[in-house]
């Protein structure tokens, strides 16, 4: 049996403004001639399928039209909602679902013994058992230790969910013996290496957990929620399988993937790392005007998707009319081909200068007309006599409508 373990698609994400929709749709299309060459057996879904809790009726269906096309692959699928989904969204097909082998839990189950998924082999056994353990709500873990007094909420947090996966541990042993099992999760592990587009949980993750929360009834450990793929306490078989598109510009070096494991003899492999193709680069652009401004001309990317770009540029003493500059640039490239500039950041190392001192000692500046504090700040400026000009003409009107406004 091949089992395919993903996670943290955030459909309907926006990065900047900018949907990401398309490259989530590439990725779509990618994970189904990679189910149907390598003829998974089963797929796994570790929650924040959406990035909202209710998202538009165009990300919905990209979602429904994903689950369509899995029909007649003969791959069963098992999809848990995560801490951005909204349980209802998730759990309202699932009873149709079913019956195209796809099964969803929204959200924790009355009866822990509904979230044990069976998977069978081709002659109807019992292969394998899956633990389908989504986001775990506080509401969820409330009534899991009234006999135990905590110090904090974070670590009566930490208690119940180890609680629930010892429960479905010992559970999944009674029913299912001899028989391997899995487990899925949404939550945050301790130790973990973060990007910028996680949503902090359980009261800003400081009811981090313990890899060793999971019972060893579990031969592998399939997370979501954290967008980098890695394994937790240097065990491969707990693994996040990150999400499989850059969702920030944090993210932007990080190899997406897909893991893939496959059960023989009764015993799971470990992961097989699935590189997912990039569709669209993410990069940053630094440096100082002229060498930001350089590095964009010169920058051609070669991906199916127009790149996005942040600029971040640096000089050592402030200038208006570099302010100005920069806006010219960033304009200037918005109708190029190859990529879209997103994010800017212009600083100076040495800050503006205080408009004090743009005179001589002994001047005040009570005693200066507007006029006389603007030519100062233009001459230290130090830009061209045409576009000082252009600057001057634009104040002296601005000066004369503030006038004309006030003696009304």
């Amino acid at each position: 049996m091949k089992i395919l373990h993903t996670a943290d698609w955030h459909i309907g994400k926006v990065l900047h403004k900018h949907s990401l929709v398309p490259e989530m749709e590439m990725f779509l299309d990618w994970l189904i001639q990679l189910i149907e060459s390598e003829n998974i057996d089963l797929l796994l879904v570790s929650g924040d399928i959406f990035d909202i809790a209710n998202p538009s009726v165009k990300d919905r269906g990209v979602y429904y039209r994903f689950l369509s096309r899995l029909i007649g692959t003969n791959t069963q699928v098992i999809i848990t909602g995560g801490n951005h989904d909204s349980v209802g969204l998730i759990d309202a097909p699932q009873e149709i679902l079913k019956h195209i082998k796809i099964n969803v839990i929204g959200g924790a189950k009355p009866e822990l013994k509904d979230e044990l998924v069976e998977v069978y082999s081709e002659n109807g056994d019992v292969q394998l058992v899956v633990a389908a353990v989504p986001f775990l709500r506080d509401k969820d873990l409330r009534n899991l230790h009234t006999d135990v007094e905590f110090d904090s909420r974070s670590e009566a947090l930490k208690a119940g969910i180890a609680k629930h996966y010892e429960m479905l541990g010992e559970l999944s042993k009674d029913l299912y013996p001899e028989i391997p099992a899995i487990a899925m999760g949404h939550l945050y592990a301790r130790g973990v290496s973060t990007s910028e587009s996680e949503r902090d949980i359980h009261i800003g993750n400081a009811a981090a957990v313990e890899s060793d929360i999971f019972p060893k009834q579990f031969d592998y450990v399939a997370l979501g929620h954290i967008h980098r793929p890695q394994m937790i306490g240097k065990n491969p078989m707990i693994r996040y399988s990150g999400s499989p598109i850059a969702l920030s510009f944090s993210e932007k070096e990080d190899q997406k993937c897909v893991l893939l494991t496959e059960l023989e003899s009764g015993k799971l492999s470990e992961p097989k790392v699935i590189p997912v193709p990039k569709m669209r680069q993410l990069k940053k652009v630094f440096g100082n005007y002229d060498e930001v401004k350089e590095k964009l001309e010169k920058y051609a990317p070669d991906f199916e998707l127009r790149s996005f770009v942040e600029i971040e540029i640096t000089e050592d003493d402030f200038s208006a009319l570099l302010l100005s500059n920069v806006e010219e640039l960033i304009s200037e490239f918005s109708t190029n081909d190859n990529f879209t500039i997103l994010k800017s950041k212009t600083s100076f190392k040495n800050g503006a200068k205080d408009t004090a001192d743009l005179f001589e000692r002994g001047e005040s500046i009570e005693d200066l007309k507007p006029m006389d504090v603007f030519e100062k700040l233009l001459e230290s400026e130090e830009m061209p006599e045409v576009k000082s000009k252009m600057i001057k003409e634009a104040f002296i009107e601005l000066l004369e409508s503030i006038q004309q406004s006030d003696s009304v």
